[in-house]
C-alpha cells in the first residue's frame, strides 16, 4: 500500500497515513472503522512497507489501521517501524489505546511527533471496547509520557462529567480532539446539554478541535 493521502476526517492536520503492522487489531473495539470493509486478515507485519519513500514536510499518521502498541504486537515489528520513520523528516502521529507500551518506546521518539491516546469515556463499556485498557489505566499511563500529549475522545461515549474531566486533566494534552460516532454503532453517547459543559470546561485548560461529526450531538436544526 506504501504512502497514503489521508482522506478520512480523524485529524484534518495529518496528510498521509502508513501502515506496517497490518490485519485484526488485538483490541477488537466493536466501533472500528476498518470492520466495515469485511473480515480482517490475520495480524501480520508487512516487510514491503520498510521499502516505502515517506518524503519530507509531510504529517503521518503511523498505524492508522491497527494499533501498533497493542499488548500482542511484538516488539520487532514497532522497532522496525520506527527506525524507517526517523530516516525521513517528516512529523508522525503515533496513536494508541495502550499507551503503557507507547512509553516503552518513548526514546525512540522524536520530541516533536504527536503522540495521542483515545479515551472515549470515562467508563468501561467491555462489549464495546474489547481488549482495550480501561479508561483510568489508559489516562494514568499517558501522564507519564514526558513529551506533547494529544488526546482524542472519538467516539465519544455517555460519561460522568466530573470523572472525565479529571481524566482529562491527568492526562495534561496540548490539545483535545472530540468527535462523534460516525458509523452508526449505535453507541451509548452524551446528551447535548452534557457534552456542552463538558467541552467548555476543557476549553478553559486546553485547546479543544472539535470534528464536523460532533455537530450530529451539539447542533439543534
Amino acid at each position: 500500500m506504501g504512502l497514503n493521502e489521508s482522506k478520512g476526517n480523524m485529524y484534518s492536520w495529518v496528510t498521509h497515513t502508513w501502515n506496517t503492522v497490518k490485519g485484526a487489531c488485538p483490541h477488537g473495539c466493536s466501533y472500528c472503522y476498518m470492520k466495515r470493509f469485511g473480515k480482517q486478515s490475520e495480524l501480520h507485519f508487512d516487510k514491503k512497507e520498510l521499502e516505502t519513500n515517506l518524503g519530507c514536510d509531510n504529517v503521518i499518521f503511523v498505524g492508522s489501521s491497527c494499533d501498533m502498541f497493542a499488548k500482542d504486537i511484538p516488539e520487532n515489528w514497532i522497532i522496525r517501524t520506527l527506525f524507517h520513520a526517523q530516516e525521513y523528516p517528516n512529523n508522525y502521529l503515533y496513536q494508541t489505546k495502550n499507551p503503557a507500551r507507547l512509553i516503552e518506546f518513548a526514546h525512540e521518539l522524536f520530541y516533536l511527533d504527536r503522540v495521542c491516546t483515545t479515551i472515549e469515556t470515562n467508563r468501561f463499556y467491555p462489549k464495546i471496547m474489547g481488549n482495550t485498557p480501561k479508561p483510568e489505566e489508559r489516562a494514568t499511563a499517558f501522564s507519564k509520557y514526558p513529551f506533547n500529549r494529544f488526546l482524542t475522545i472519538e467516539p465519544v461515549m455517555d460519561f460522568d462529567i466530573d470523572e472525565m474531566i479529571e481524566l482529562v486533566k491527568l492526562c495534561n494534552p496540548v490539545q483535545v480532539n472530540i468527535g462523534a460516532d460516525s458509523g452508526n454503532n449505535h453507541l451509548p453517547e452524551p446528551s447535548r446539554e452534557k457534552l456542552l459543559t463538558f467541552i467548555g470546561t476543557l476549553s478553559e485548560f486546553t485547546q479543544i478541535d472539535q470534528k464536523r461529526n460532533l455537530d450530529r450531538l451539539i447542533k439543534t436544526w
